[in-house]
Formats: C-alpha cells, sequence, structure tokens
C-alpha cells in the first residue's frame, strides 16, 4: 500500500473503535468492494437495514399475535435447556 496504511495497521485502527462504528466501517468497505468487483445490487445502508427489519417486524407482529404456533417455543427459553 504506497502512501496509505497497512493491513495490520488498519486492522490494529478497526480495534479502537466501538462495535457499532467497526461493524459500519466494514460494511461500508464490503459495499466498497462489490461494487469494484462490478455487483450491481444497491448498497444498503446500516440505517436502511435497520428501518427495513423494523418494517419487517412490524409486518409480522399481526401474524405473531393471532398465531400461537409461531411463539409456542418462546416459553422454552426460561428453562434449562441442557438439564
Amino acid at each position: 500500500m504506497r502512501g496509505g496504511m497497512s493491513k495490520r495497521e488498519i486492522l490494529e485502527n478497526l480495534k479502537k473503535l466501538a462495535p457499532a462504528d467497526r461493524l459500519a466501517v466494514i460494511e461500508t468497505a464490503l459495499q466498497q468492494l462489490r461494487a469494484d468487483l462490478g455487483h450491481t445490487e444497491p448498497p444498503v445502508l446500516p440505517v436502511d437495514r435497520k428501518q427495513q427489519l423494523s418494517s419487517a417486524a412490524e409486518t409480522l407482529y399481526s401474524d405473531y399475535v393471532a398465531d400461537g404456533e409461531l411463539t409456542a417455543f418462546t416459553g422454552l427459553e426460561s428453562g434449562n435447556f441442557h438439564a
């Protein structure tokens, strides 16, 4: 890498970031790499992804409230699975 940071320096600096910031940097780098490789799917920014997941959860909420089979196994979460 001419004039830039080495891979080791980049990784060391990434460790200094908060996990959420580190993830945002890695996602952005991955989007840039996909673009460089010619992938045509539009980049999904972390904020967009959070909004998409939130919207999907809201869409499915009524299904989970109305259909007990979708939440049948949640009662097992409080127990000791390996007992």
